[in-house]
């Protein structure tokens, strides 16, 4: 036995040794840190320094980006006429902290409240991005000039052409992936655009907003009555939460927000923490993305988002709580419904179909997308959740390496209303009369793409270690990487022929499993999540990947292994024949 049958198996993929001249080169870095940085591709004696010191070498003058010229001085003309502009923002913790970053920056520029509005879209009455209705109350409710995206508008072809005709005018500043045409509007700001010379191009959507308000501050310093960077939290957050890579200039901007986060400046992030039980000097990038992160975006879910922008803005500790334990309450209600909601789509789908498709009417919009990422986690295939309405449908897709999902939504364009996204999650709005040719279309393509590959998950090693090699040296070592999270990822590690000394399951239902290891150097601890079938068939010796992790306990600290997969190690191969060449990849 190599795994409980109950649990997917994934490829372990052992990263292969730093060359020796490599090793050589920079003899002064700990040789484990040194494989991690070059299995991140950061292989440069300039890159390194500057990644371990958490500085930024490359140009990120905001003017670089695309129409940034155009955008700063349409908005110095709605400053000087005392017109009113609209910050027009998405539901999710990106959208929320753009809008919010983006409208305060305005204020800070010397508008009135009433003059700088922010609007984010209901999700469930008006979906993503610009729609036509919201538009027009705008312009004729709000009296506003100007209308600035925030992570949304790329693909508003249509939506940016009736502002247009209504006599609004439109900023876009997005980072989705642009379609086969830019909206005709006044300036569209996104690092992606072909033509484009910003270094970088993967920044968040609230990134964007923040070169936006750089570029503010740079042209006009006379109307300047705040510092930008205070603004970095919620570029903190929102790169993280939308799972932003974690390298470049998105790593300078986090590392200066995570600074001013732990600070507690802002009342909002202050309540957010305590719900989350963490205190705000200890949040990181971990503690976004599990814990903030999850409550922001629980408001545009079920309820309305504005709650959470409210909580970012609110003025004291005392109306932030409040919004902070609204947040949590939704979030532990958004936990629930999407349990119940992905035990439901697994009785609509074919697993062994190339692309899982799931539609109902029962579907909430607010927790589409994380059943969709449920079924593509579970079973390693691209997948769509759709929330059925009684004229149009609302789909959220999540995919996998091998299958560009926005791609190929744009291979069925002509059935979309709309549609927009990345690599691997996306959304679209369809009509119903269109829904048996997209399934039909969407499994064609799938099928071209995927037949005839092994569709197995791939779990990434950085290095062989022995238990031994673990220690608090090494675990500080390691916290040169931070923040860590997507593109540069917590370092996994494997260790061979560990002893399990004991072990049981734990959670409501025994989802989890709790041991511990030892080899003949040391022992230790291990929490092993959604792994809990292992118990009923416990080998002797194991083979673990883990990460490493400190369990606070009482005001005391250990080291504890936090195993991502294991197999038994009684078993004739433990890895694949392509890895076994790579053992030697040592501290």
């Amino acid at each position: 036995m190599t795994r409980p049958t109950t649990l997917r198996a994934r490829q372990w993929q052992v990263a292969p040794p730093v060359p020796a001249q490599y090793q050589q080169k920079f003899s002064h870095i700990p040789p484990i840190l040194l494989q991690i940085l070059y299995n991140r591709g950061i292989t440069q004696a300039g890159a390194i320094q500057s990644f371990l010191e958490r500085r930024y070498l490359l140009e990120d003058d905001p003017f670089q980006l695309p129409d940034m010229d155009k955008a700063v001085m349409r908005i110095r003309q709605a400053i000087d006429d005392d017109e009113t502009v609209v910050v027009y923002g998405d539901f999710d913790a990106d959208g929320v902290t753009s809008t919010v970053l983006l409208t305060q920056a305005l204020r800070g520029l010397g508008m009135r409240r009433s003059q700088a509005r922010p609007y984010i879209p209901d999700r469930v009455d008006e979906g993503y991005g610009l729609n036509n209705d919201a538009l027009t109350t705008i312009r004729e409710e709000f009296d506003a000039a100007l209308v600035i995206t925030v992570d949304c508008g790329i693909r508003s072809i249509a939506e940016v052409e009736h502002a247009n005709a209504i006599g609004l005018d439109v900023i876009v500043t997005d980072h989705h992936s642009i379609g086969r045409k830019l909206p005709p509007a006044l300036a569209v700001i996104n690092p992606k655009r072909p033509e484009s010379t910003y270094p970088e191009e993967m920044l968040a959507g609230v990134g964007i907003a923040y070169k936006l308000v750089q570029a503010l501050v740079i042209a006009l310093p006379e109307y300047v009555a705040f510092d930008p960077t205070d603004l970095l939290d919620l570029v903190a957050i929102g790169t993280v939460a939308d799972l932003a890579p974690l390298l470049g200039e998105n790593r300078k901007l986090v590392v200066a927000g995570l600074d001013i986060l732990r600070e507690g400046r802002r009342p909002g992030v202050a309540a957010l923490a305590q719900v989350a039980r963490t205190e705000p000097a200890q949040i990181s990038a971990e503690t976004i993305g599990f814990g903030l992160g999850p409550r922001i975006n629980a408001a545009g879910r079920l309820a309305k988002a504005y709650t959470a922008a409210r909580l970012l803005a609110a003025p004291d500790l005392r109306s932030a709580t409040n919004y902070a334990q609204e947040l949590d309450q939704l979030n532990r209600q958004r936990q629930q419904l999407t349990e119940k909601l992905s035990e439901h789509a697994e009785t609509l789908i074919d697993p062994d179909d190339f692309i899982l498709i799931a539609s109902d009417t029962t579907f909430e919009p607010g927790v589409v997308g994380l059943v969709a990422s449920r079924l593509s986690d579970k079973y390693y295939r691209p997948s769509i959740v759709i929330e059925q309405g009684e004229s149009e449908s609302r789909g959220s897709c999540r995919s996998i390496p091998e299958f560009h999902i926005t791609d190929a939504l744009d291979e069925v364009a002509d059935l979309l209303i709309r549609h927009g996204g990345h690599a691997q999650a996306a959304g679209f709005t369809i009509d119903n009369a269109n829904l048996d040719a997209f399934a039909d279309r969407m499994r064609s393509l799938a099928s071209d793409a995927l037949a005839g590959k092994e569709l197995l998950p791939t779990l990434t090693i950085d290095a062989e270690l022995r238990l031994g090699d673990v220690d608090w040296a090494l675990y500080e070592t390691l916290q040169q990487l931070e923040p860590t999270g997507y593109a540069n990822p917590t370092p996994v590690f494997v260790s061979h022929n560990v002893q399990v000394i004991n072990h049981r399951t734990v959670g409501q239902n025994g989802d989890h499993l709790q041991l511990e290891v030892a080899d003949s150097y040391k022992g230790f601890k291990c929490i092993a999540f959604r792994q809990g079938a292992w118990a009923e068939a416990m080998p002797r010796l194991l083979d673990i990947v883990y990460t490493i992790g400190v369990n606070e306990w009482r005001g005391r600290r250990t080291l504890q292994l936090m195993v991502q997969d294991m197999r038994s190690a009684e078993a004739p191969a433990r890895l694949n024949s392509e890895l076994l060449s790579n053992d030697e990849v040592r501290l």
